[in-house]
């Protein structure tokens, strides 16, 4: 391994709320760039212009510096290979691409999405991998010019050999082979002339020098496609390491819909980032023989080492974070650190304004906050069957209404009182049901009652992460529904949708 110079990457994707496998992957590069006195490199990845949003940005960067980790160069403190993002950078990859076509590298794929579904069809049908046929790297170049000049839509996909293998060296897990009859000819450039992740990552860590990248593990079957970008342009590739991916304690995926994962999650919950990196850390790098697990972030840098990386995916177990949490608030907090850290979670000047405004109306009493805003300062609540039969809905119309909503605010762009009572108010209208009575089961999901300050309001002040916890346990207090009930209510509601 050379490490004459050392540059790490993260890269996250400003299309939702910030994942604990960003800080994860991110703590990983850091902590490599650090420990080897190099530059460690924020880049925003946002070539999915449809989904990308600058509030995710600014989200994702403030939960990663509440996480405690800074950056050398990134979009918010620039650096001498700039742009960082790659929504600045697309006249760069379209040069680069032009370099591909010119050299028989890539080539233009004029396919329809139909005629690539029935491909995709066919090959399965007869057991075979979905991979791009090569239909049009027979078309001549009079009949590349005839469909261009119709004003056919095209792709730019990667030409990958016919036989042969590639060899993906991994830092970790050594070297992994790769029959090029199992590559897919990738997209490189869309239709609408944004790259793809492949193209942009590999022009971008090149052009801004990175040496390793640490990445997840889903991206392995990736690496022959980059590596053929490599050698097509002639570029010395980084050291690859693919880190294992986070698991549930049943071995699969780490899933929002399954357990949080999101950043603001567990800041919510009054997690201490000092012990959610820690955390993270023993995931990415588990304790030696008689090691205090406590460390704090120097230590985490000093002690890394790729080759104590576990192949096998860590659990991500909550059990574990609530004992190494518990710590650091007995042991590195004093009273006045800790009355800061509880002003700072709950209380903060922004925050408590809010609140004012929001309860002044609904009491008579300054004692009266306690109960009307316990569930602003609560995790999970202590709900019931019984909570939910003040409300005017039936069990079934409850169980639809929740299970919809989980989905539909996950979609939401921005996180605000406005568009949650738009969701609610779509679901109503869909189930055929009065909003304010759509809204009832809602308040004691989220309040733990079926009265309390302004609903969508509240929702707001939570957070997505913290209100899609607490719609989990209440659907999974009431039946979660199957995968076939849950297609059928969202029919449903596209169904009306379509109609209005």
């Amino acid at each position: 391994m050379n490490l004459t110079r050392v540059r790490t990457r993260v890269a996250p994707s400003p299309t939702g709320d910030p994942h604990v496998g960003t800080a994860y992957v991110a703590l990983v590069n850091y902590c490599f760039a650090r420990q080897h006195g190099g530059e460690f490199v924020l880049r925003i990845e946002d070539t999915d212009a449809a989904r990308s949003t600058a509030e995710s940005e600014r989200v994702i960067l403030a939960a990663l510096h509440w996480c405690g980790l800074t950056w050398d160069e990134g979009p918010d403190v620039g650096g001498p290979f700039g742009p960082y993002r790659q929504s600045e950078r697309s006249s760069i990859y379209a040069s680069y691409a032009a370099k591909l076509l010119a050299s028989g590298d890539a080539f233009k794929c004029f396919c329809t999405p139909e005629r690539l579904e029935e491909m995709r069809v066919a090959q399965r049908a007869a057991g075979k991998p979905p991979r791009y046929d090569g239909q049009c790297l027979t078309y001549s170049a009079q009949e590349i010019a005839r469909r261009e000049a119709a004003g056919e839509p095209y792709v730019v996909r990667l030409r990958v050999p016919d036989e042969g293998v590639c060899v993906v060296n991994d830092l970790r897990r050594g070297p992994i082979e790769f029959e090029y009859t199992s590559v897919d000819m990738q997209v490189l450039i869309k239709s609408d002339g944004m790259p793809t992740y492949h193209l942009a990552n590999v022009v971008d860590d090149h052009l801004m020098e990175i040496t390793h990248v640490f990445r997840g593990e889903e991206w392995v079957s990736s690496a022959p496609k980059h590596l053929l970008l490599y050698s097509y342009f002639g570029w010395q590739p980084p050291e690859l390491l693919h880190l294992p991916l986070l698991r549930n304690p049943d071995k699969s995926k780490l899933s929002k819909r399954k357990n949080p994962t999101g950043i603001l999650f567990f800041r919510a919950m009054g997690y201490l980032p000092e012990a959610l990196v820690n955390f993270l850390a023993l995931l990415a790098d588990p304790a030696r023989d008689g090691e205090d697990e406590m460390l704090d972030l120097p230590a985490i840098v000093r002690r890394f080492d790729p080759q104590h990386v576990p192949i096998g995916g860590p659990v991500f177990d909550l059990a574990k974070l609530d004992w190494l949490n518990g710590r650091y608030i007995r042991e590195r907090l004093d009273p006045t650190s800790f009355v800061q850290r509880v002003q700072e979670w709950a209380v903060s000047p922004e925050r408590l304004k809010r609140v004012a405004q929001l309860a002044a109306p609904r009491i008579e009493r300054l004692s009266d906050l306690g109960p009307l805003l316990a569930f602003l300062f609560s995790g999970r609540l202590a709900l019931t069957t019984q909570s939910f039969e003040s409300t005017k809905l039936d069990a079934l119309s409850i169980r639809q209404a929740l299970s919809l909503s989980v989905a539909e605010f996950d979609k939401l762009a921005a996180w605000n009182a406005v568009e949650i009572e738009r969701v609610i108010g779509r679901i109503a209208a869909a189930l055929d049901k009065k909003a304010r009575d759509v809204a009832r089961p809602f308040y004691v999901a989220i309040t733990g009652s079926p009265t309390s300050i302004p609903l969508y309001d509240s929702m707001q002040l939570l957070g997505r992460d913290l209100v899609r916890e607490r719609l989990r346990n209440a659907i999974d207090l009431l039946g979660a529904p199957s995968k076939r009930e849950l297609q059928e209510w969202e029919a449903l509601l596209a169904r009306h949708e379509v109609a209005v």
